[in-house]
């Protein structure tokens, strides 16, 4: 009898683990994770499979944390909240809102599960805003052991490396977020030509708490989107072509229901526009048949030792094809550019970069394969792409 499978949301990656499990509290987790230390196979959790690199990839055991989830306390004084790893973020939205509280940024879509957001380092965008993995301020972590570690304020060095570990330092059980109170955001959405946007990228960037644009090469214009903290109602702008008013987690995400492949690297700040000439240029001369749009967004910087923005405030451009055809020559044509302007990879989005080139990107790269070894030696949370990538 033939396994099941395993496949992620583009339907590039698919695997066929030995055994799946699917935990209904920590000490089911803790067992799960028991387990598979004892059998040797390994183990990979998945969310909502967001990711286009094969994270989750596994032969051994595949754990789904649909069944951990939910909030498990919110502490109105301190502006926190303690929410299982499995939660999905269209879940916490309402939620905290009710509380009066809201998560002070959060990707562009909702559908991804917490700790997934959290360990690959989805963003938003927004200069001053960092990504999703800096709102946490504590967690607790199964390592291949069984052990729990608590992650905390007082061990700034662990949570930075946790932040964003790609599950490779264990598995998140919960994570307690760093909240804000809720606030309303005011969306304007317009289109112009590409060279207006970019003639006007600088006020733009700087005059919004979030702003982004699409650039869509068939026809080279500009879907420009602004957000703004508004204490309006959402009728003021009632009839307005491109706007709306809502609270803040109503009105982050966006709806993506076309399958698509993507590449992103982040660019510190100043080259972002220089970046994204390039790319338009080579795109333009070399795939003029490539008619999905580049995104451009901005990230703050912060301190998680994977992070694509760590200490520095970055730009992130987002290449997209059709998941129906293949997009390897297309990235990898376009991926020089993004080196060439000091680039670190998205690690949920595809890209060639390895262990070297990698380590060359990041100042912590050997104090976080220091800790690897030291909480999985064994390499239990290592799946065969992850070893590739970090030369375990």
């Amino acid at each position: 009898m033939q396994s099941e499978s395993w496949t992620n949301f583009s339907g590039r990656v698919t695997c066929k683990p030995s055994r799946f499990a699917r935990p209904r509290d920590e000490a089911e987790l803790v067992a799960a994770v028991r387990a598979a230390a004892g059998d040797g196979r390994g183990l990979r959790v998945a969310g909502t499979g967001h990711s286009f690199t094969p994270l989750c990839a596994t032969d051994g055991t595949l754990v789904s944390l649909d069944d951990w989830q939910g909030i498990v306390a919110i502490d109105r004084e301190s502006l926190q909240a303690t929410v299982r790893a499995g939660t999905k973020l269209h879940a916490l939205g309402e939620p905290l809102l009710a509380a009066g509280l809201a998560m002070r940024n959060m990707g562009d879509v909702d559908v991804q599960a917490l700790a997934g957001a959290v360990s690959t380092g989805t963003h938003g965008t927004g200069p001053a805003l960092a990504n999703v993995s800096s709102q946490v301020v504590g967690a607790r972590l199964v390592r291949a052991s069984g052990e729990i570690l608590e992650l905390a304020g007082s061990d700034l060095d662990r949570l930075d490396a946790a932040r964003v570990s790609l599950g490779l330092l264990g598995v998140f059980s919960t994570l307690r977020l760093q909240l804000v109170p809720a606030y309303r955001l005011h969306e304007r959405i317009w289109k112009t030509g590409i060279e207006e946007c970019l003639a006007e990228l600088d006020r733009d960037v700087a005059a919004q708490r979030h702003y982004e644009f699409w650039w869509y090469p068939h026809k080279d214009y500009a879907e420009r989107k602004a957000l703004a903290v508004t204490d309006a109602e959402p009728d003021s702008v009632a009839g307005r072509k491109g706007e709306r008013i809502d609270w803040s987690a109503r009105v982050l995400p966006s709806v993506r229901e076309l399958r698509f492949n993507e590449m992103e690297y982040s660019v510190p700040a100043p080259a972002g526009p220089e970046c994204f000439r390039a790319v338009r240029e080579r795109m333009r001369s070399r795939w003029p048949d490539v008619v999905w749009p580049v995104e451009y967004r901005t990230l703050a910087a912060d301190s998680a030792w994977l992070s694509t923005a760590h200490r520095r405030d970055s730009v992130a451009i987002s290449l997209h094809q059709d998941a129906r055809l293949d997009p390897d020559a297309f990235f990898a044509d376009c991926e020089p550019i993004f080196s060439e302007h000091g680039g670190r990879p998205h690690w949920g989005k595809l890209h060639t970069r390895g262990a070297r080139e990698l380590a060359a990107l990041y100042p912590q790269w050997s104090r976080f394969q220091s800790l690897r070894r030291e909480l999985d030696p064994r390499g239990v949370f290592a799946n065969a792409y992850l070893r590739g990538l970090f030369s375990i």
